[in-house]
């Protein structure tokens, strides 16, 4: 329980006293995992939609492959990207290993799964009526999907706060592709590990309020968004 105690009270010790170092890891974190969600949301969503509303050979497959995705380990991922990125892999050139950059393509991968399969499955609960009605009001194609899409905001929402819980998060993949460097690709869950294996539980544990703090903020924008949006005014 003292451990727990000291833990907070270093975390708020931390953030008010505007410790360099821990603004720079928690800076970092936003970046990559914003990054991330922004990248897997702009692929995913339209993927998502097209495997909804489109009829093609396979298209169950690509529906589980994205279920699976979104139960895969992220060390699996990080293992792949990894060898893609490696000196002698087909992206080894680029030098985007230990980078935050390589961080940002693991963690993409990772949530465009997540995006992919929930969009897909809130675009099939509307009603199949919509799109036809919007044309028949004379909207073209993409303003009936857009309309669609705004229909299903909330469960798009939904997607994205999963995407973004997914990756800010996971320690496996950006350990495996970051490396952990200080100052250059750590970041509050890599930190939090580290500071784990030298006994500093303290100051492990602030790491993880923060990053609590961090997910439950951003989550909080996108509900009061959604919401913001969803309710009538009165």
């Amino acid at each position: 329980m003292d451990v727990l105690v000291d833990g907070f009270v270093q975390a708020v010790r931390l953030l008010l006293g505007g410790d360099p170092a821990t603004w720079a890891i928690t800076a970092l974190t936003l970046r990559i995992s914003l990054t991330a969600t922004l990248i897997a949301a702009l692929v995913g969503v339209p993927v998502g939609a097209a495997v909804a509303l489109t009829a093609f050979r396979g298209r169950r497959v690509v529906l589980a492959a994205a279920n699976t995705g979104m139960g895969m380990p992220p060390v699996v991922v990080g293992l792949f990207v990894t060898v893609l990125l490696w000196r002698s892999g087909p992206l080894g050139a680029f030098g985007l290993l230990y980078t935050p950059t390589a961080m940002i393509i693991a963690q993409a991968a990772i949530a465009t799964p997540i995006v992919v399969a929930l969009v897909a499955t809130a675009v099939q609960q509307v009603d199949p009526d919509f799109m036809v009605q919007m044309q028949g009001l004379g909207a073209g194609r993409l303003r009936a999907l857009a309309a669609l899409l705004a229909e299903a905001r909330l469960p798009l929402l939904a997607a994205a706060m999963a995407a973004f819980g997914a990756v800010v998060s996971e320690v496996g993949a950006a350990q495996m592709v970051g490396g952990n460097l200080a100052g250059q690709t750590r970041v509050l869950t890599t930190a939090a590990v580290l500071a784990t294996s030298r006994g500093e539980f303290a100051l492990a544990i602030a790491f993880g309020l923060i990053l609590l703090v961090i997910a439950f903020a951003v989550n909080l924008v996108l509900t009061l968004a959604g919401q913001h949006r969803s309710v009538p005014a009165r």
